[in-house]
């Protein structure tokens, strides 16, 4: 049995390291360099499909199927990360990652052009999910949850960049220097994660396995409860992005400029919610920092439901502003939901975190289809804002039935421990 208390052996050295500028940077750079490739290419989009004389579905494909990459490396990086090593196995992926890039550099079809983003993806997402297991490995239950705020909030502000660095970077010298971009950006975070990362995974116990790791993450109530706030916090952003953009230009006739101004409020929100639970974390436990999110989402959505049903938020303003509320409460929700998830098995934190990650991905792009269906074929925001209200109210019916207590985890972890003493003494 393992407890969600769990807490590996720290050293002097990871003190430093942990505490380091440096090591943000390099999780920052992990993190980021899979995401920032996918929006930087966006508004190049058009121009690949006359480029290439292909329709412009076909060239979203460098988009979906990047997504699809993204899904598939959190399984398969997460576990292999567990079993080798966190440095080996991000190194591996990042290389892959500079390969595709260049394959995309001298791409002469759009199919060659797509099957290399896909394997861009597949490698630049092992920085994804290793990021989250190397700050479970270096940090206490309690703060992981605040590191992993930090690096969302220093990552988003490049990323709320990217794709006006894209559109620059096309307009001034065509769209293949997007990928001398990312080409670039990728090498140098793999050179500097060669040079400045050490390996950071614990020595694993006997008898440790993939198979092992999965069925104790699955068998356990903290872990299922944990990850589905997660990902299911993860879908309120999903199913807003599909559906915001039909709503504001079809359903209130504004323009697709000013709807990427009003999104932009929801980004921001997100970003000063991380900030908030950087500055919150040291002083609350996670679990309380969670409800403190549940409640704001809720109260977020519950406000845009009532609009909805009123008719009032038929203007951005209304709609945006509820929305903000409810994307400052999911900073909280997912940061520290994702921090409990990996914390039940430190020793597993790669395969909790990569298959969180796999169904934040995979249901995401589902969502966001549905988000799509749902602010493309209504007159009204009501559906939008009901399924996010549902969304809201599922997250937290995760906390409240499969979350263990707080007094029955330590409970059940000072038994573990005296058990485990008591082995030790015979």
């Amino acid at each position: 049995m393992h407890g969600v208390l769990g807490k590996p052996p720290r050293t002097a050295a990871d003190d430093g390291l942990a505490t380091s500028k440096v090591m943000l940077m390099l999780l920052v750079a992990m993190t980021g360099v899979a995401p920032i490739s996918l929006y930087l290419l966006v508004p190049a989009l058009p121009v690949l499909a006359s480029t290439f004389g292909r329709d412009i579905s076909i060239a979203q494909m460098t988009v979906s199927l990047y997504m699809v990459g993204i899904a598939c490396s959190q399984i398969v990086m997460g576990p292999l990360s567990d079993r080798f090593g966190r440095r080996p196995v991000l190194l591996a992926g990042l290389l892959l990652m500079v390969a595709a890039s260049v394959a995309c550099i001298f791409a002469n079809n759009l199919p060659l052009l797509i099957a290399a983003r896909f394997l861009q993806a597949l490698g630049g997402a092992s920085g994804m999910v290793i990021s989250r297991a190397i700050i479970r490995d270096l940090y206490p239950r309690e703060r992981v949850g605040a590191m992993i705020s930090l690096v969302i909030a220093v990552m988003m502000i490049a990323q709320m960049l990217s794709p006006l660095t894209g559109g620059l970077l096309e307009t001034a010298f065509g769209w293949r220097a997007i990928f001398y971009a990312i080409t670039a950006a990728a090498l140098a975070t793999t050179i500097a994660i060669a040079l400045a990362l050490p390996e950071t995974r614990r020595n694993r116990a006997e008898g440790g396995g993939f198979r092992g790791d999965v069925g104790s993450l699955l068998t356990s109530r903290a872990f299922v409860g944990f990850m589905l706030c997660q990902v299911l916090a993860s879908q309120i952003i999903f199913a807003f992005a599909g559906g915001g953009p039909y709503i504001v230009v079809t359903q209130m006739g504004r323009s697709g400029a000013e709807y990427g101004a009003w999104f932009a409020t929801t980004a921001f929100a997100y970003l000063i919610g991380n900030v908030f639970c950087v500055r919150y974390a040291p002083h609350h436990s996670l679990e309380r920092l969670i409800w403190l999110g549940l409640a704001l989402q809720l109260t977020g959505s519950l406000s845009n439901l009532v609009w909805s049903i009123g008719g009032i938020n038929q203007a951005p303003a209304w709609l945006f502003g509820t929305q903000m509320i409810v994307m400052f409460g999911n900073a909280f929700v997912m940061s520290n939901s994702a921090a409990g998830a990996i914390s039940v098995r430190p020793d597993a934190a790669g395969t909790a975190s990569g298959a969180m990650g796999f169904l934040q991905m995979g249901l995401g792009s589902l969502v966001s289809q549905s988000g799509a269906f749902l602010g493309g074929h209504f007159a009204t925001t009501l559906p939008i804002t009901a399924a996010i209200f549902v969304l809201s109210l599922a997250c937290a019916s995760t906390m409240i039935f499969l979350v263990p207590r707080r007094d029955v985890v330590v409970t059940e972890q000072l038994i573990e421990q005296a058990e485990e003493e008591e082995s030790g003494m015979l």
